[in-house]
């Protein structure tokens, strides 16, 4: 069997050079908008309008996904040898989707009760 190591070398360092890359080309956009060196018909496809920025509840929603994940591979594991595959799997998509309903039953408590705030004023 061949040794491949060489190639996580190469890809952690490609990585990395991607990331620089996505963050100078950030900057460069941002320094352009902030100039006035683009036109405002673009400006939406940088930056989301201020209320999506800040809405806690989307991450929230990826949090508890992850949670449900990471639980998911800890119970898949403490299966038989045999189904542990199996397990994880299912265990993912299970946990998973009640992570979403929650998430779902949270946004919509969250969501009524801003009208009601919004309708008393």
């Amino acid at each position: 069997m061949e040794d491949y190591s060489f190639l996580v070398g190469i890809f952690f360092f490609g990585l990395v050079g991607y990331i620089v890359k996505i963050v100078s080309d950030n900057r460069i956009r941002r320094r352009l908008i902030e100039s006035g060196q683009i036109d405002e018909k673009i400006k939406y496809l940088y930056f989301s309008d201020k209320k999506t920025m800040s809405e806690p509840f989307n991450s929230v929603r990826w949090g508890l996904v992850l949670v449900a994940l990471g639980l998911a591979v800890i119970i898949g594991q403490q299966f038989p040898e045999g189904e542990k595959e199996q397990m994880t799997l299912s265990a993912m998509f299970l946990l998973a989707g009640l992570a979403f309903l929650i998430y779902y039953f949270l946004a919509k408590r969250e969501i009524s009760r801003k009208s009601s705030t919004e309708a008393r004023e």
